[in-house]
C-alpha cells in the first residue's frame, strides 16, 4: 500500500510528463493560456494581444518581459573557501601586528615610550597641572566672558615678574615649579 506522499509524488511526475508531451505535440509556437494565476511578470504570452504588424520576430520593449526580468542578479562565489584558505588569508604577514623597535625610556620619568612621541605619563602630569591653572584663572576672573585678551604668565613660588611680563595676565601658584613644567 502506497503512502500519501508517494502517491502525490507519482501524480506530480505523471502530470509533468503529460505537460511535456503536449508541448512536444503542439510545438513551441502555439500560444497556451495560463492555468494558474501568478503575481508577477507574465511567463506566457497573452492570448488577447495580437502580434505586431510587420516583423513578427521583433517585439517592442513593452512586450518583452519575463520571469528573469524581475530577479535581482547578484554575484555569488563559485566554490566554497576551505577553512585552511580562510585562516591563511586572515593570518597574512601584512595583517599581523609589527614588533616596535623604536621604544626607549622617557628622560624625565623613566617610563617606556616611542621615539619622537610624548610620554603618556608625563603628559598626564602636565594635563593635571594645566587644569589647576585654568581653575585658578576662572576663580580670578569670575567666568570665561571676562577674560582679558592678553597673554598669560604663570609664576610659581620664588619666581619674580620680569620686564617681558609687563602688561600680561599673571597667575601666581603657591608651590615650587615642577621640573617638567618648563618656563
Amino acid at each position: 500500500m502506497m503512502n500519501l506522499s508517494a502517491l502525490v509524488h507519482s501524480l506530480r511526475c505523471s502530470l509533468l510528463r503529460i505537460e511535456s508531451r503536449l508541448l512536444q505535440i503542439t510545438g513551441p509556437e502555439t500560444q497556451l493560456g495560463p492555468c494558474v494565476a501568478v503575481n508577477g511578470p507574465s511567463l506566457l504570452p497573452r492570448i488577447d494581444q495580437e502580434p505586431l504588424q510587420g516583423d513578427d520576430e521583433e517585439q517592442s520593449p513593452e512586450q518583452t518581459s519575463g520571469l528573469l526580468d524581475s530577479i535581482l542578479w547578484m554575484a555569488a562565489p563559485k566554490k566554497r573557501r576551505t577553512i585552511e584558505v580562510n585562516r591563511t588569508r586572515r593570518r597574512d604577514e601584512r595583517k599581523l601586528i609589527k614588533a616596535k623597535s623604536n621604544i626607549e625610556p622617557c628622560p624625565e620619568c623613566g617610563h617606556l615610550k616611542q621615539n619622537h612621541i610624548l610620554c603618556g605619563f608625563c603628559y598626564e602630569k602636565v594635563r593635571r597641572e594645566t587644569a589647576l591653572i585654568r581653575g585658578q584663572i576662572k576663580a580670578m576672573e569670575g567666568g570665561p566672558l571676562r577674560a582679558p585678551t592678553v597673554e598669560t604668565v604663570v609664576l610659581y613660588e620664588g619666581e619674580t615678574q620680569s620686564e617681558q611680563d609687563r602688561g600680561k595676565r599673571i597667575v601666581e601658584r603657591s608651590r615650587k615649579r615642577p621640573a617638567w613644567f618648563s618656563y
